[in-house]
């Protein structure tokens, strides 16, 4: 159309046609152009908008081109929309709700939300959505509400979602995610209400570091609804913040070397060893672990060490017992040695020299001299 009109303004200039021409072009001109205000498949209230469940002929591009550029609000839900082009919110600075659910969007262009700089809710729910954009999200500085659930994604890619700081509410329900790296959600330092739940989670060792920062999340008061386990098979239909940590004692072991199934197996607290793949086999792993291969050299250095210490043991207890015997025989010679002292003077007293005469009992015996050391030597050496 505006070719169209291009071409007849040099066709009147060219022609020298009189005012009324010209007059008359602009104002084709004038009604060609999208005017500023709610479009008439729209219903609009002040500074939103509500454009959801359009025919399907209408074209999305012709709607947002007739918006305002100060609009808040606005809804596309439920219009069938396959594709978005690169620049359709260009003129929609101010906005701060944006709505695309309920829609067939499969891919979304990585600069589509660049210019939406005030944008504080989008819901992007009931969609196709299979991949994102690291910086998908990346100029969202204000945004704090972002749906997500019910598309196709299977994994989110780190830095999605470090721009949207200030993100407090995220939901990534009903996707086919098996894990989430815990570089894509721990720069939401806000966030208080996260939803993971219908999802596939695999709760197996590259899971621990999620856990561990929805323990974080929780215990500075944050709220996550259920995260149910698929795989392994022992733990399906368990939600992961009631499994125990014992449960994955062996993430910290050496893997097992399996080449048609790497990492297939393992082994949970009670001793089992189970897998996510059924075609993995886990039975045949169970004599080829290392302990296992390395058990010969383990017997021959066990026996080398016991029989050390029990030949240590043996001269100690023998050294023991010559040493109590030395010490018995020596005390019994000391003891002797005090019993023929004691008995000595005693039978000095009672024997009597063959030449000695007895003294008459009117004379006084001479007075033995004093001896002071009595107690040392026996009374005829005092004498």
């Amino acid at each position: 159309m505006g070719q169209i009109i291009i071409m007849l303004c040099k066709w009147a200039v060219r022609t020298r046609m009189n005012i009324h021409v010209h007059a008359a072009l602009l104002t084709v001109l004038s009604l060609s152009r999208p005017s500023a205000g709610c479009p008439s498949t729209c219903t609009c209230n002040s500074t939103n908008s509500n454009c959801s469940s359009l025919d399907d002929l209408i074209s999305i591009d012709s709607i947002l081109n007739q918006l305002p550029s100060n609009l808040t609000s606005l809804t596309l839900s439920g219009n069938n929309i396959t594709v978005m082009e690169p620049g359709s919110f260009s003129n929609l600075s101010s906005l701060e709700l944006l709505d695309l659910s309920s829609n067939f969007l499969v891919n979304l262009p990585a600069d589509l939300f660049s210019d939406l700089i005030s944008l504080r809710e989008l819901v992007l729910r009931d969609n196709r959505l299979k991949t994102l954009s690291p910086k998908q999200f990346q100029s969202l500085t204000e945004l704090q509400h972002l749906d997500l659930s019910f598309n196709s994604l299977a994994t989110l890619p780190p830095g999605l979602l470090d721009g949207p700081q200030a993100l407090a509410w995220l939901s990534l329900a009903g996707n086919k995610l098996l894990t989430l790296q815990r570089s894509v959600v721990e720069p939401l330092t806000a966030l208080q209400h996260l939803q993971l739940e219908g999802n596939h989670w695999n709760c197996s060792c590259s899971i621990i570091p999620l856990r561990h920062w929805l323990e974080w999340m929780l215990y500075r008061g944050g709220h996550v609804d259920s995260i149910q386990c698929s795989l392994p098979p022992i733990l399906q239909g368990t939600d992961l913040r009631r499994v125990p940590m014992e449960m994955f004692r062996h993430c910290s072991q050496p893997p097992f070397s399996d080449t048609r199934h790497p990492s297939a197996c393992f082994r949970t607290a009670e001793g089992f060893l189970v897998s996510a793949d059924p075609a993995a086999d886990c039975f045949r792993q169970r004599h080829r672990p290392i302990s296992v291969r390395r058990a010969p050299v383990t017997v021959v250095v066990a026996g080398v060490v016991c029989g050390i210490v029990c030949v240590m043991m043996v001269v100690a207890a023998t050294y023991g017992c010559i040493y109590a015997m030395l010490a018995a025989h020596q005390q019994q010679e000391l003891l002797d040695k005090s019993l023929q002292l004691q008995q000595q003077p005693l039978m000095e007293e009672r024997e009597a020299e063959p030449g000695e005469e007895e003294t008459a009992p009117d004379e006084a015996p001479e007075k033995a001299p004093e001896c002071t050391e009595w107690i040392a030597f026996p009374p005829e050496v005092c004498v």
